[in-house]
């Protein structure tokens, strides 16, 4: 067995662990030296396993103290008869933990939409340092756009289907298997000329009837998208880990629009427990969540981000991903995983809308992820963000 997959292993059976209520809220966790013993493996495999549950906000260090239980996903919300809404807020006692989970975002917003930073123009200097990141390599581009011209020949000027080429949402599927834990099949997938084509067929599927929740603040596109598609929005304001709890609540919304790794501008990452409360709150009010992965794949962490659609057991999420931000601002690609119940519903809605981006590029993408230079490219640059 590795030591990445030593480590990992750690990680999901301490994660389990808390998940299942055997290490409650406050508890102070074995320290390394004990869960080393008990798991037979090094401390150095520990301190990696313990720093990625620090990373979600499933514990908190503390200095001179150990690690503690910050992940609390039974007390949050819960239903209570007489109360407004059927809903009770009892988040106070894990406030004071949860507060200290994400110090790489730690941001406040006020009701004007103006982020307080603690560190003014961190996020603007993380950001810079971001962008001397590696480019995807013009080599190795060029070389699998002349192997898909040599291999398809002309049919690379066929149109191309309607949810895009087989090729393409095979090669999505398998790689969202194999490196993000999601399991899907290529049905499940729309292909679109970026995110915010994808996002105007959310609003044609789901109608002009329903609110639409929004980050605020968040990128400016969404909002506008939403908006000339005619629908109504509610806009949330952003916490240290995500939505608040209250706007999150007593909101009127019945499709969330979400970021939960580094919403754009704040730099705002949702919490273990909160990505969670998300979920709760779709089952509670039959609701849905657009959960729009801009760049997760860059993480720094050691391990893929966990995403709200692989803890999602009633199809209640919509993944949304680009190809803009991965390989580049001329791979105008984009992609969207339905939950199966979905399907017929997109596909009676939008199923006459033609698939915007051409068969060319569709093709060299699928190339880029069945060799491997697509997540060796993604791996480059993760290492890159670990030193910054």
């Amino acid at each position: 067995m590795n030591s990445q997959k030593k480590y990992l292993d750690v990680y999901e059976s301490v994660r389990e662990d808390i998940i299942g209520g055997r290490y409650e809220v406050g508890s102070k966790l074995p320290s390394k030296r004990v869960m080393a013993e008990a798991m037979g493996v090094s401390v150095i495999t520990v301190e990696h396993a313990y720093e990625l549950l620090a990373e979600e906000g499933y514990i908190v260090p503390r200095e001179k103290s150990g690690y503690f239980v910050s992940f609390d996903d039974r007390e949050i919300y819960t239903g209570v008869s007489g109360s407004k809404d059927g809903l009770k807020v009892n988040a106070k006692s894990t406030a004071k933990i949860n507060a200290g989970n994400n110090k790489a975002s730690m941001q406040h917003v006020n009701t004007s939409n103006q982020m307080i930073s603690e560190s003014e123009g961190s996020f603007t200097e993380t950001s810079s340092k971001q962008s001397d990141a590696p480019k995807f390599s013009y080599s190795i581009y060029a070389k699998t756009v002349r192997r898909v011209l040599s291999e398809y020949d002309t049919r690379v000027m066929d149109k191309s289907p309607k949810q895009g080429t087989i090729q393409l949402r095979s090669a999505i599927a398998d790689y969202l298997g194999r490196s993000r834990r999601l399991l899907v099949s290529p049905e499940q997938i729309i292909i679109g000329a970026g995110a915010e084509y994808l996002y105007g067929l959310i609003v044609q599927t789901f109608g002009r009837d329903i609110i639409y929740g929004v980050e605020s603040p968040s990128y400016l596109k969404i909002a506008k998208v939403y908006e000339a598609g005619g629908a109504t929005l509610q806009m949330l304001k952003l916490g240290n880990d995500g939505i608040e709890s209250d706007e999150l609540w007593n909101g009127k919304m019945k499709l969330l629009h979400i970021t939960p790794y580094r919403s754009f501008p704040s730099g705002v990452t949702a919490s273990a427990a909160k990505k969670r409360e998300y979920l709760k709150w779709s089952r509670k009010n039959d609701g849905y969540i657009v959960e729009d992965d801009f760049e997760s794949e860059f993480t720094p962490s050691r391990k893929p981000e966990e995403t709200i659609f692989s803890l999602d057991e009633e199809g209640r999420v919509i993944y949304v991903n680009t190809f803009t931000r991965t390989i580049g601002s001329y791979a105008r690609c984009a992609y969207m995983v339905l939950p199966e119940k979905l399907i017929d519903a997109f596909t009676q809605k939008i199923g006459f809308y033609e698939c915007p981006v051409p068969t060319l590029d569709q093709l060299v993408i699928a190339g880029l992820i069945e060799s491997g230079d697509f997540e060796r490219h993604i791996n480059k640059v993760r290492r890159y963000n670990r030193k910054i």
